[in-house]
């Protein structure tokens, strides 16, 4: 379970979610990835049943990288209890994704491994995702596109073309 070795306080405000994703939205390590497409808060138990069931499906091939850190607190009171006496003690960490951010890449493996992997980790997850890859630039294609949903169906499935493509539409 992932969660930060120390923090400078112990309780945080609950914060927005509001806009798209500025950092994080490209992908830097590997040649797959698998991109958020709603806001949503992640938890450290989600994030690690996302990365077992990638690995656990690759049989340990390749390399994973999370891109996400769950670093927000969230506070919860103690069930039957009266109103007022303070804010609830830290029950679990969240990271705080938004529309476009790469939340886990995946390298060393064929594209079929690696879209079945992506597909049974965003199985794991409560927002719908995209499975994007590396587009090449030499060859000017932009990459294929897969939209998947919380149980891992696959919503929207289509092939970019970036601007000035002549294959393109």
């Amino acid at each position: 379970m992932l969660l930060p070795k120390r923090t400078k306080y112990r309780k945080a405000h609950r914060g927005r979610m509001k806009g798209r994703a500025v950092r994080g939205s490209c992908i830097a390590y590997g040649d797959f990835g698998l991109q958020a497409l709603e806001p949503h808060w992640i938890t450290s138990n989600q994030i690690e049943a996302a990365r077992v069931a990638m690995t656990r499906f690759c049989k340990r091939m390749g390399k994973v990288w999370i891109k996400i850190f769950p670093d927000k607190p969230i506070s919860k009171k103690p069930a039957e209890t009266r109103m007022g006496k303070g804010k609830g003690a830290p029950e679990y960490w969240v990271a705080v994704v938004r529309p476009g951010r790469i939340m886990f890449e995946l390298s060393e493996v064929n594209e079929k491994t690696a879209r079945e992997a992506m597909r049974l980790a965003a199985s794991k997850l409560p927002i719908k995702c995209k499975f994007i890859r590396r587009s090449e630039v030499t060859s000017g294609l932009a990459g294929h596109e897969e939209v998947l949903d919380s149980k891992g169906l696959i919503i929207d499935s289509r092939v970019s073309f970036e601007v000035g493509d002549k294959d393109g539409i």
